[in-house]
């Protein structure tokens, strides 16, 4: 049979009628990081994970800028070779003491940062992953070598089993989110050391999308916990406002992988462009907390905003918010209905989500005015009562959202009265 009979199928028009298109598609122009140009119709992007609204923010784009002037817009080798600058190695050590950690490897992408795991994952040694850990987990442990068990989301007790199950004298890591992507839960990270200690195992967070939203210094769970997992990893794509993936934890163990991850070893460095981005970020998170603490604002208010309408928000207490759909034509179908209202959203369909999961993903930044924010509940409401999916009346009575907040530090409107931030997160 020929290797290339399954692709014949997906044409434009197959693509058309069973309703994917809404991927890949091209927006022409953006706005302040909260807008953009569709096909020829503005909207209001909601589906970005660009947190703090950092992309649009001109000391980043200045940082980018002046990178290129210095270093050009590609370094044309690895980091092994002839690809590292001081520029990189500042990042991995900002990033190293950010995190808590020793040391730390900058990488192009955070789907990279998670596949440099796969030297620790040899034979002869377990690794226990969250059933819904972001599908770049799920890729190291097929290229390493050790035996993989998945644990129910969540469910502690069913990882317990499964470590008790594993041999004693064995090598173990356990694998999970931070925040995890879709459902916008908090990995029980206390409950998971503990078990981790008892049974001799490594714990292993990917805090792509928990940097920058949780903890009092905004490095994430193991900050929001005040615990210390052996590694941590996290794309800069959201709160960092760049491209790019990191890996922190002991010296020696960053020392090693990036001599044996075949993931460093053999592709190009991260561009300068990137990098200088990603530290001017960061120089912004740790000093302007006031950038966090609005985007939490936001993110409870649309979270009730919606329960209100009568949506469901599932176990969700952070920024991304899932609206449960019921069924991958609604899902696609009120993606498309919601863009013609306005609003651009993320329809979350299999291999996404598991068949019957279907969710639309809502994201806002620190950068969305409220008036967006009344934007998007008013374009949820009038397609969700077309759908059928929430009742013609408002219900009035709902089970609030209270989203995790770090101790000690103030709502965006706090930060406003003392003359430390914005409020209406204006676009930049």
């Amino acid at each position: 049979m020929d290797v290339l009979e399954k692709c014949r199928s997906w044409t434009t028009e197959h693509l058309r009628d069973t309703g994917s298109d809404c991927y890949y598609r091209a927006i022409t122009d953006t706005f302040g990081g909260t807008e953009v140009d569709f096909q020829g119709q503005r909207v209001i992007m909601a589906a970005s994970h660009d947190y703090l609204g950092l992309s649009a923010d001109p000391r980043v784009r200045e940082a980018a800028v002046t990178a290129v002037k210095r270093f050009g817009t590609s370094l044309g080798g690895s980091r092994a070779v002839s690809g590292s600058l001081d520029l990189h190695e500042e990042l991995e050590n900002r990033l190293a003491g950010f995190l808590g950690q020793e040391a730390a490897a900058v990488l192009p992408s955070g789907y990279q940062a998670n596949l440099m795991l796969a030297p620790l994952l040899t034979k002869d040694r377990y690794v226990f992953s969250d059933l819904s850990n972001h599908a770049s987990l799920d890729e190291v442990i097929r290229l390493g070598d050790a035996e993989e068990r998945k644990f129910l989301h969540g469910d502690m007790s069913h990882l317990e089993e499964l470590l008790a199950s594993a041999a004693e004298t064995a090598g173990k890591l356990v694998l999970t989110d931070g925040i995890f992507s879709v459902d916008g839960d908090v990995c029980k990270l206390p409950d998971l050391m503990k078990l981790a200690d008892r049974y001799g195992a490594h714990v292993v967070v990917d805090s792509s999308h928990d940097l920058g939203v949780l903890g009092p210094n905004g490095a994430g769970a193991a900050d929001h916990f005040g615990l210390q997992p052996l590694l941590i990893t996290s794309a800069l794509s959201k709160s960092l406002a760049s491209v790019g993936g990191v890996i922190a934890g002991p010296a020696d163990v960053i020392h090693y992988l990036r001599h044996h991850a075949r993931t460093s070893l053999f592709t190009a460095a991260a561009s300068p462009a990137n990098v200088a981005a990603a530290l001017a970020a960061l120089d912004i998170l740790q000093t302007e907390p006031e950038h966090g603490a609005r985007v939490l604002d936001l993110a409870e208010q649309l979270h009730n905003g919606l329960r209100a309408l009568g949506y469901d928000t599932g176990a969700s207490v952070t920024p991304v918010v899932p609206v449960l759909a019921r069924g991958r034509e609604r899902c696609l179908r009120m993606w498309r209905e919601l863009l013609h209202a306005g609003v651009f959203t993320a329809p979350m369909t299999y291999p996404g989500v598991r068949t019957g999961r279907e969710v639309l993903r809502i994201t806002l930044t620190a950068a969305h005015t409220d008036q967006q924010l009344a934007g998007v509940l008013a374009a949820f409401e009038e397609v969700g009562r077309k759908e059928g999916l929430i009742p013609q009346t408002p219900q009035g009575v709902h089970t609030p959202v209270r989203v995790v907040r770090p101790e000690g530090i103030p709502t965006a409107a706090t930060a406003a009265s003392t003359g430390q931030g914005v409020t209406s997160g204006s676009p930049r």
